[in-house]
């Protein structure tokens, strides 16, 4: 990991008494304590994906109104996928304030990846609906670090998407043991991008 960072104590009007200062291609960002998801609050809640739970410890990011968790088939390093908190299966049916939050978060959440995956652009994608290729009927939006050479064109992502989709789709209702990705792994990818955020105490 070429990336420093570090938790510097300071008292300089910067968010409060710490801040996480992030260093990365595009220079260093100060983050104040005030965001993310503390693993000790997150290990008592739950989180539904559709009719399925979530466990907690895959979930890496929370605000009141989104969540932020890894993905079971991701189809490029650091694909995860950003949800509501409420159940709800058309984009067209959030509130307003859900819309807002769930951009705001996956721009933050993006940001963080590209720079840590050192990758050069992002790929933001929903699917609205069974003919749109969604296949848990909730709300969620993809979010894909894009490197060169990733695909040989560019389109491609979105039918590799669709594949990633139908395969997690058939292990959900199935129940088949996973082939992709342990559940260790998972839970080790969210504890690398938990530290990506500032954890609130």
């Amino acid at each position: 990991m070429t990336k420093l960072q570090l938790l510097y104590p300071l008292g300089l009007g910067l968010g409060g008494p710490f801040c996480f200062i992030n260093f990365c291609r595009r220079g260093f960002q100060t983050i104040p304590l005030s965001g993310g998801a503390s693993p000790a609050k997150m290990s008592m809640e739950f989180y539904s994906f559709g009719p399925y739970k979530i466990d907690p410890t895959e979930v890496f990011y929370t605000t009141p109104l989104s969540y932020a968790m890894v993905n079971l088939r991701p189809v490029v390093p650091g694909n995860v996928l950003v949800c509501p908190r409420r159940e709800v299966k058309r984009f067209a049916d959030l509130t307003v304030e859900e819309t807002q939050d769930l951009w705001l978060t996956a721009q933050k959440i993006g940001g963080r990846l590209e720079c840590f995956h050192k990758a050069s652009s992002l790929t933001f994608t929903i699917q609205d609906g069974p003919k749109a290729g969604q296949t848990v009927p909730h709300v969620h939006i993809h979010i894909l670090p894009r490197k060169d050479g990733d695909f040989e064109r560019n389109d491609e992502i979105y039918d590799e998407i669709d594949v990633k989709e139908n395969e997690l789709k058939e292990k959900l209702n199935l129940d088949k043991e996973r082939k992709d990705r342990s559940r260790e792994e998972m839970c080790k990818e969210a504890e690398e991008y938990r530290f990506l955020f500032v954890l609130q105490s």
